[in-house]
């Protein structure tokens, strides 16, 4: 960016100005990108901005100013900084780049070029269009804020900190995108946070190369971390300040990008997607029995159906006490293909459930489940067992709180299915070791993916299994190398 800064000073002539706006903005070519001329004790000076990212009466406001200069003044000789001290804006800067004049410009920012002057005044009133903040939809909790993120980045940096409103807390503006130039928060609390683990990040962002990432946050996540194929999530997404403000405080690093309600939250591991905002609502023996039940419906959800098939090939491997489990006649279709059909079908609803309207999804629903399953029952496509399993492992998937752990579970769980389908017990076994090694080794930021578990940490191990009360919870997580470990005091 400062080589094209270089390369493109700002004009004295005010005219070859806004010939460089022509040629390289669309002037008079877009029909939202405003311009407005005035003169200014005989000075002509220029407006730019874009229609849909300023609030009008903001610029008509700012225009009031500079014309009623020509009624309060009279020095000719000094209009830029009359000009400069009638702007009555929180945020006034000076430019000497019209490269930077156009990215202003584009991101929602009036400028304001004075003829004469080799530089130009860059006047912050963002207004993005968007809606009020609002409880996400996949975040819902009993008790607790009611507030979300947006699609302003203004909003989401407000949220954040309004929760830390601690002088050490930086929210440093990135662009990344060579078109789309969108605006990023990295976000961290100074003397908490670890240095390396900012550099890291900051370096991964200025180093992406792109056009654009329109998809915002997860076009990010593919540059950030690796490995690049790989269907676990090496970061955390939320909608709610508090979750983002809680990890914050533990030391991590949040990023916020502009256009999307969601924010980044990295390094992560396993454990920190298995866990929600409701646990630390309750008192800690209901967060813990909470915690202890969704971890349990997260391992059915992985677990269940594989072991119920390798049960169902092989009833041998079942105790006496057992012997009910499996299916009671043979039918025409093998239990693994039953399997796999109702497990496709159930991602099948879930997918036209997310792009039905509101009105007809419960309709759907009824169809789907009175209908479909019924009659697929009645006719021997499916065993009742296997609608039965089907369903309580995908339940399983949707208490997951993180929807990406979820999606990443379903296939793991399909996996493990076809090794039980094709080698029997050894493939089960095999396919669960494989498993259980593709997770030790993977590493979000160079940190390890299965800790508190492997590495083993006792105290850390403590805090996923129960819910401790926040009193007696005096350290931070180590795996982020927090350069200030006590959030309480040592006493």
């Amino acid at each position: 960016m400062s080589q094209n800064q270089n390369k493109s000073p700002i004009y004295a002539k005010i005219e070859k100005n806004k010939q460089y706006m022509k040629d390289n903005v669309g002037l008079d070519t877009s029909f939202d990108l405003g311009f407005r001329e005035l003169v200014v004790l005989k000075t002509k000076i220029q407006l730019y901005y874009v229609t849909g990212l300023c609030d009008a009466s903001v610029v008509q406001q700012i225009m009031r100013q500079l014309i009623q200069i020509n009624d309060d003044e009279i020095n000719k000789k000094k209009v830029s900084e009359i000009v400069e001290n009638r702007i009555i804006y929180q945020q006034v800067e000076r430019t000497q780049s019209l490269d930077e004049v156009v990215d202003q410009v584009l991101s929602g920012l009036v400028v304001i070029f004075i003829d004469g002057v080799k530089y130009a005044f860059i006047v912050d009133v963002r207004n993005y269009p968007g809606r009020t903040p609002q409880e996400p939809d996949t975040e819902h909790v009993v008790r607790g804020s009611r507030d979300g993120y947006t699609e302003n980045i203004i909003e989401n940096t407000a949220l954040t900190r309004r929760r830390i409103r601690d002088a050490r807390l930086r929210h440093e503006m990135l662009k990344v995108g060579e078109r789309s130039k969108t605006d990023i928060c990295l976000c961290y609390i100074d003397d908490v946070t670890d240095r390396d683990l900012i550099e890291i990040v900051k370096n991964s962002l200025n180093q992406i190369e792109i056009d654009g990432i329109t998809m915002t946050d997860k076009t990010l996540e593919e540059f950030i971390v690796g490995p690049k194929w790989k269907p676990y999530p090496l970061v955390r997404y939320t909608e709610r300040p508090d979750v983002a403000a809680t990890h914050l405080m533990e030391g991590h690093v949040v990023l916020i990008v502009d256009t999307s309600p969601s924010v980044m939250i990295l390094p992560t591991t396993f454990f920190h997607h298995t866990q929600h905002a409701e646990e630390y609502r309750e008192s800690p023996v209901v967060g813990t029995v909470m915690r202890w039940a969704r971890m349990i419906a997260i391992m059915l959800s992985i677990f269940l159906l594989p072991l119920w098939l390798l049960f169902a090939l092989d009833p041998s491997l079942l105790p006496k006490e057992l012997a009910f489990i499996g299916p009671k006649e043979e039918g025409t279709i093998p239990i693994t293909i039953q399997i796999i059909l109702a497990d496709l079908g159930i991602e099948f609803l879930r997918m036209a459930a997310i792009h039905t309207p509101t009105p007809l999804a419960t309709s759907m629903g009824l169809i789907a489940a009175v209908l479909i399953g019924q009659i697929a029952i009645d006719v021997g496509l499916f065993g009742p067992e296997v609608i039965l399993y089907v369903s309580v492992s995908a339940i399983g998937v949707y208490v997951t709180p993180s929807y990406e752990l979820g999606v990443a579970n379903k296939i793991a769980r399909i996996v493990l299915i076809l090794f039980t389908a094709i080698f029997g017990a050894i493939g089960f076994t095999v396919g669960l070791t494989l498993y259980g090694l593709y997770l030790i080794q993977l590493k979000s930021l160079h940190t390890p993916y299965m800790w508190p578990f492997i590495p083993f940490d006792a105290r850390a191990m403590i805090e996923v299994v129960l819910r401790v009360p926040v009193p007696y919870s005096k350290k931070r997580p180590s795996i982020v190398h927090p350069k200030n470990d006590y959030r309480q005091p040592k006493s």
